[in-house]
């Protein structure tokens, strides 16, 4: 590899031909040189490392090249050379950050008013242009509003908000738009290939995705490797190792443990990512990226183009995928999203990233509704198995999306399939009210009549039964039986003695036994019905 300038100076677009992505903005550009209809201010707004400071010079050398106005400047005469090393006495740099004051702009007023040295167009490139205070800003207005003949300003930022809205509406704005990891790949191979530097395929699809659409981070990223490497050939475990990315074995791992309900493999997983010795925060952060995946991989159906690294993490990707819940999946994307909060807040990463495993592989030690969606998921079928059809592998490399398998009908309304259900219907109506979920938890579907659902209560609840023939419990429970069996049942509650019916398995409570664990749980007060009835005295 050549020595000199930075990767990304020598390799940063010099026409409008080299630019990768951008189109609205190339087009533009190009009918405006074309036709000669060139505006005196314009406004790029985009985040860093987008490509706008490059944009803005491209221009100014389609300006001034000798063989200009033109829209394929040569890059070879002395104006192009200048302008691309920064030499340009008609092509100025300005940084806001640091020229922001009233004195620096009046300083700028009075260099404006001269004509250019030796091109047609005087350039002024303003970079981060929203650090420009408001007294300098209006102390610009007129010159930005009515410039001298032949000179043009380029205002860059990151964060057009925080530009004055008289100034945005002097400019022709251009939004830069973050460039795909396919783009961000298109780069890096070019470069590559006219460095000629030695790397793995997987290695500069890892650099792509980890650049976050910033074309500049990922040329830094490879100059970074290029040392790291010492001129030898630059793997994916280089990248892994410079940038402190998560190993992708360590996450498939971890994620392995939640798809087999295992938390003491979560724990052992929480353990192993803690080992390597990079910073718990981040090691959350991978895990999210890796959940997103999985995610997308569900609802696409196929591991998408930006996605793919290599052929066998591809098929594993897909296959984890498969065998997660989507609520699963979710869910954990949740529990992440609560970890990354709490560290922010001062708590251990370290303790939150077991705390996210844990839970996503136990849905029953978490009390949050999720979980328990996670838990009537289980109840009602379990986390979706791979059919002996789908093959991932395959579905991956054809690109075909396997079809989705029809869902489950629910139950008919009989006697049978209300008993099978009645455990969802409890867990479903303890995601709102705790109280009634225990006391439906006492009962048991014993007969089911045209349109209606009788529960008997064992003769020693009475209690239990009154509170739930309460009118806002009985249509919660009604809506819970709907919910989960697809069928609207009026519902009929009596007391029996449960013992002794036909089904009974000799496994029940007592009715005593049952309020007792119901006063126990909730913290209650059990109130004998004489007790109730009698008049308090002084």
């Amino acid at each position: 590899m050549s020595t000199g300038p930075s990767l990304y100076r020598r390799h940063r677009p010099r026409t409008f031909a080299d630019v990768v992505g951008q189109e609205h903005v190339v087009r533009t550009l190009q009918n405006a040189v074309e036709q000669n209809k060139v505006h005196h201010a314009y406004l790029f707004v985009g985040s860093r490392g987008t490509g706008k400071t490059s944009m803005a010079k491209i221009l100014a050398a389609c300006l001034n090249c000798e063989r200009g106005p033109t829209t394929t400047p040569c890059g070879t005469c002395d104006a192009c050379i200048a302008i691309a090393n920064a030499t340009s006495l008609d092509v100025i740099e300005m940084d806001a950050a640091s020229n922001n004051s009233v004195d620096d702009i009046r300083d700028l007023r009075e260099k404006v008013a001269y004509a250019p040295v030796s091109g047609r167009h005087k350039v002024y490139i303003l970079d981060e242009a929203h650090m420009l205070s408001s007294q300098a800003w209006n102390a610009f207005l007129k010159t930005l509003e009515e410039p001298p003949p032949r000179t043009i300003f380029v205002l860059a930022t990151t964060e057009a908000q925080k530009v004055l809205p008289t100034v945005v509406d002097r400019c022709h704005r251009f939004d830069f738009s973050r460039p795909s990891v396919a783009e961000v790949t298109t780069v890096l191979e070019r470069v590559v290939a006219a460095e000629e530097i030695e790397i793995e395929p997987g290695a500069i699809a890892l650099i792509a995705r980890h650049a976050t659409g910033s074309f500049r981070d990922a040329l830094g990223t490879l100059e970074q490797l290029v040392t790291y490497s010492g001129g030898a050939g630059i793997s994916a475990a280089d990248v892994l190792a410079v940038l402190g990315v998560t190993d992708s074995e360590q996450l498939f791992e971890a994620i392995a443990a939640v798809v087999a309900r295992d938390p003491a493999a979560a724990i052992r997983a929480a353990a192993t990512l803690g080992e390597t010795g990079r910073d718990p925060g981040q090691v959350l952060r991978d895990l999210e990226i890796h959940a997103r995946e999985l995610l997308a991989v569900q609802v696409l159906g196929e591991v998408p183009a930006e996605l793919r690294l290599t052929p066998e993490r591809d098929r594993r990707l897909a296959e984890q995928a498969a065998a997660l819940g989507r609520n699963d999946a979710i869910r954990l994307l949740d529990l992440i999203s609560a970890a990354l909060q709490a560290t922010a807040n001062g708590a251990q990463a370290r303790i939150q990233l077991e705390l996210v495993l844990v839970k996503a592989a136990a849905p029953e030690v978490d009390p949050s509704m999720a979980a328990v969606l996670a838990r009537l998921e289980r109840l009602e079928g379990g986390t979706p198995a791979v059919p002996a059809s789908a093959d991932p592998v395959r579905a991956v490399a054809t690109q075909e999306v396997p079809a989705p398998s029809p869902p489950s009908a629910p139950p008919a309304p009989n006697l049978d399939a209300a008993r099978a259900s009645w455990p969802a219907v409890v867990d479903l109506v303890r995601t709102d009210n705790a109280m009634l979920a225990g006391a439906l938890e006492a009962a048991r579907p014993v007969a089911v009549d045209e349109g209606s659902l009788t529960l008997a209560f064992p003769s020693g609840a009475s209690f239990l039964k009154r509170k739930a023939e309460q009118d806002d419990y009985r249509r919660a429970a009604a809506e819970a039986v709907s919910s989960v069996t697809g069928q609207r049942l009026a519902l009929r509650y009596e007391l029996q003695d449960l013992d002794q019916t036909e089904e009974s398995s000799g496994s029940e409570l007592s009715g005593e036994e049952l309020v007792r664990r119901f006063v126990e749980e909730f913290d209650a007060e059990e109130i004998l019905e004489d007790e109730s009835d009698k008049t308090p005295t002084n």
